[in-house]
């Protein structure tokens, strides 16, 4: 299991979960857990996925997230799990 940890933040608008949602699923990446919240009309999202039957490597999916996140007008980001662990430690 390759684990990558994806966040979307921006402004909440209508389709923003089935864009990203749609284009994981284009690309074979499973979503293993989601979290979502909307405060004040600002769009925040965290989702772990397992990137393990995807054909793309992490920077094409970051690539192709970032695209995706250019035609909704809000910021994605996505790091591999022990990078992201390594930046968030105390």
């Amino acid at each position: 299991m390759q684990k990558t940890i994806i966040s979307v933040v921006g402004i909440d608008m209508v389709g923003i979960i089935a864009a990203v949602c749609t284009y994981l699923s284009e690309n074979k990446v499973n979503i293993l857990d989601i979290s979502q919240t909307i405060v004040d009309g600002y769009f925040n999202m965290m989702m772990v996925v397992d990137t393990s039957g995807s054909d793309k490597n992490i920077t094409e999916l970051q690539q192709g997230l970032n695209l995706v996140g250019e035609k909704m007008g809000v910021m994605i980001h996505a790091q591999r799990e022990e990078i992201f662990q390594q930046m968030h430690r105390i």
